[in-house]
C-alpha cells in the first residue's frame, strides 16, 4: 500500500494544513480499606501534525481503487503524534505513533490500529507524516479512531535496535499504543465503543497477530478484539528456518541479517557477528542498518546465497538438530501459533507467489490453528499475487469486512 501511495504524496504536501498517609483514628481503630491502585496512564503527548481534508481522503480512495471504501470518507481527519509508554526488556520505555481522528464526528468510535510493514530507515516510521503516509489513515474518515505505531527502535525510541519478529515487543507496542488511545478519547470527550479491529501486512500481519494473541491470552489488558486481518507475515519462524536450511537462493537476506541482529539484541546474547555471518558481510551489516540505507541496497549487498551469507559453521549448526539451541528456542517461542488459538474472527491473506514471504508459511500456520482448534479462522490464498501485489486485493477484502463489524453494534 505505501509504494502506491508515494504517488500521490507529492500533491498531498501542498495541500496538508501542518500545525506545526496518614490516618484518621478513633477511640475504636477502624481498619479501612486500601486506596484503589491508580489505573495506569500511557499517553504521555499528543500533538496535532495535519488536518487531511475529506475531499482529499476521497481522491486517495478513488486513485487506490478501494470504491467500498470511498462512500465511507465523510469527515476531516486529525492526525496526531502520540507518545506513550511501553515496555522493553522490561523496562519503561516511550514510544511513538500517530492518532487519526474523525474531525466533528458524532457517536462512538472504535479502535483501529494498523501495523506496517517491515522499515530499514527511518523516515519511513509513520510519525514522519506525511512524507510516509500508510494509507490506514484513510480509515479514520471512514468512522475508527485509527492508530499507527511506529514500533520500539523507530520514531522516538529509535535509538533501540528493533526488536524484529520479537512477539513480545511487538504486541506491547500496539496494546499500548491502544491503551494511550483510550487515554486520549477519555481526556478530549471522544466517545469510543468497545469495538476493537487490528490489521497489518508483512512485519505487519506478524505484529497484528502477536498483539492479537496478547490480548487473549492476558485478560489484564482489558480489551477484546472484535476481529484481526493478517496478511503475509512471518507467523511459522521454524517453517522459514527450513526454508532457509535447504540451500535455496533466499531474495531478500536483509530480512535474515535483520532478524539475527534483533535477537542478538533483545535476548542480550551479545554475539559477535562473525558468529552468524561470514566476511565481508560480518563487517558490512552494523554500517548497512544505519537506519539511513535503503532496503534495496542492503539486500544488494549482501548475498541470496545462505551459504555465501552465514558462518559455515552456524549454518551447519541450523541443519543440525542439536544446534543453534538458544535461537531455535527464540524462534519456537515468538512462532504465532506456539500456545495460542485465535478465539475472534481472524482472516490470514498470503499471495501464492510471493518470494518473501512463503504462501507455505501462511498456510501452515492456517492449518496448524485450524487442528488446535480455532473456530474463527479463514485463509485468503491470493492467487498469483506476490509481496508487494497482494496488498490491494488483501485491503479490497478487509475493508467490507471490518464495515459490517464495525455496524452490527
Amino acid at each position: 500500500m505505501k509504494k502506491n501511495i508515494n504517488i500521490i504524496v507529492s500533491w498531498l504536501f501542498g495541500l496538508l494544513l501542518v500545525i506545526g498517609v496518614s490516618c484518621q483514628q478513633n477511640e475504636i481503630q477502624e481498619e479501612t480499606a486500601p486506596e484503589p491502585t491508580p489505573e495506569k496512564d500511557y499517553l504521555v503527548e499528543a500533538k496535532l501534525l495535519a488536518e487531511l481534508p475529506q475531499s482529499i481522503l476521497q481522491a486517495m480512495a478513488d486513485s487506490e481503487g478501494f470504491p467500498e471504501m470511498k462512500e465511507d470518507i465523510q469527515y476531516d481527519v486529525q492526525v496526531y503524534y502520540i507518545t506513550y509508554l511501553t515496555t522493553y526488556k522490561d523496562q519503561e520505555i516511550k514510544a511513538s505513533g500517530l492518532l487519526a481522528l474523525p474531525k466533528n464526528y458524532t457517536g462512538s468510535l472504535p479502535i483501529l490500529s494498523g501495523q506496517h510493514g517491515t522499515n530499514f530507515e527511518q523516515q519511513d516510521a509513520p510519525t514522519n507524516f506525511p512524507t510516509a503516509f500508510t494509507g490506514f489513515e484513510l480509515f479514520a474518515s471512514a468512522g475508527y479512531l485509527t492508530v499507527i505505531p511506529d514500533y520500539i527502535g523507530y520514531g522516538i525510541s529509535k535509538d533501540i535496535f528493533h526488536p524484529y519478529y520479537d512477539q513480545k515487543h511487538s504486541a506491547l507496542a500496539v496494546i499500548d499504543l491502544v491503551k494511550a488511545a483510550k487515554s486520549y478519547a477519555k481526556k478530549n470527550a471522544v466517545t469510543l465503543n468497545d469495538k476493537l479491529f487490528l490489521v497489518g501486512y508483512s512485519e505487519g500481519g506478524y505484529v497484528t497477530m502477536a498483539a492479537q494473541k496478547e490480548i487473549e491470552t492476558n485478560p489484564a489488558h482489558g480489551l477484546n478484539v472484535t476481529a484481526a486481518a493478517a496478511g503475509a507475515g512471518g507467523f511459522d519462524l521454524t517453517g522459514m528456518l527450513s526454508e532457509i536450511s535447504t540451500d535455496k537462493p533466499y531474495t531478500k537476506p536483509s530480512y535474515l541479517a535483520f532478524i539475527l541482529q534483533s535477537y542478538n539484541t533483545v535476548y542480550s546474547w551479545n554475539r559477535p557477528l562473525t558468529d552468524f555471518f561470514q566476511e565481508p558481510y560480518a563487517s558490512q551489516i552494523p554500517e548497512l542498518f544505519n537506519g539511513v540505507t535503503t532496503a534495496g541496497t542492503i539486500n544488494r549487498s549482501l548475498t541470496q546465497d545462505p551459504k555465501a551469507l552465514f558462518n559455515p559453521d552456524f549454518y551447519a549448526s541450523l541443519k543440525d538438530p542439536n544446534g543453534e539451541l538458544e535461537l531455535k528456542e527464540a524462534l519456537v517461542k515468538n512462532t504465532i501459533y506456539t500456545d495460542w488459538v485465535p478465539a475472534s474472527p481472524t482472516k490470514i491473506y498470503q499471495g501464492t507467489e510471493d518470494q518473501s514471504v512463503f504462501f507455505q508459511n501462511s498456510k501452515d500456520t492456517y492449518d496448524k490453528l485450524i487442528a488446535a482448534g480455532a473456530k474463527n479462522l479463514e485463509f485468503i490464498s491470493i492467487p498469483g499475487g506476490t509481496h508487494s501485489s497482494s496488498i490491494e486485493p488483501m485491503f479490497i477484502n478487509v475493508i467490507p469486512w471490518f464495515k459490517s463489524l464495525k455496524n452490527n453494534l
